[in-house]
């Protein structure tokens, strides 16, 4: 749990979730790693198609870690480039990760690639709470509240809310009926104040973060601990 790190792939979603693993980064006072993945979609290549392809994918990489430099001075920023499925490379990561953070694209250097697959397979199958930026984020100094979108949370759903909601000193709510955290209790959600942050266990991800407006944590919970 020693990194927060980041899926880029220069898109505007990308740089939406840049801004999100920042603030993550600041927040828990760790290190920030940009990584990006490439390949050759092609079959066999010349290698000097490769190189250029190459080139092209270290251009994005350092273009999003100088942004991540530029945009904060007190987080560290690494970079990690991969040749191969940003997918799998994203869940290598996430092995030593507090946190992965994607857009809710595709991240991978492949024309045509499926919209948000890579997004979606990272976030059942990280070793680690993936959040999926989407949506405007809020604005500086907003009070929308962390959601619980589970109706019946299991624990560490609960505890990633209320760690989350504790950095951002943010209030919690349940989206269905209210439930109780280490004696606190949650007020049930207003649908009509909106959300800064949806956290989800992987059992309810995949319809969350098809109809979501904002960003989407996804924490993996007991039903899914039982099926592994």
């Amino acid at each position: 749990m020693t990194r927060i790190v980041l899926g880029h792939d220069g898109s505007d979603f990308a740089v939406q979730a840049l801004e999100w693993a920042l603030d993550e980064a600041e927040l828990r006072k760790l290190p920030l790693v940009v990584a990006h993945a490439w390949q050759w979609p092609y079959g066999a290549a010349e290698p000097e198609a490769r190189a250029q392809l190459r080139k092209a994918a270290e251009h994005v990489l350092w273009h999003g870690a100088d942004c991540a430099r530029s945009t904060s001075l007190d987080v560290t920023v690494g970079t990690d480039l991969y040749e191969g499925s940003a997918a799998h490379r994203l869940v290598e990561l996430s092995a030593d990760a507090a946190l992965v953070v994607v857009g809710s694209r595709g991240l991978g250097a492949l024309p045509g690639a499926v919209v948000g697959s890579v997004a979606g397979h990272v976030a059942v199958h990280a070793e680690c709470p993936v959040i999926v930026v989407r949506g405007p984020l809020p604005a500086a100094g907003s009070t929308r509240p962390i959601v619980v979108a589970d109706s019946e949370p299991d624990a560490p759903v609960l505890e990633f809310a209320f760690a989350e909601a504790a950095l951002r000193r943010l209030p919690v709510t349940a989206a269905g009926p209210a439930v109780r955290h280490q004696g606190v209790p949650v007020r049930t959600a207003d649908p009509r104040e909106g959300a800064t942050l949806m956290v989800v266990g992987r059992t309810g991800a995949a319809s969350l973060l098809r109809r979501a407006t904002c960003p989407v944590a996804v924490v993996a919970d007991r039903a899914d601990a039982r099926r592994g």
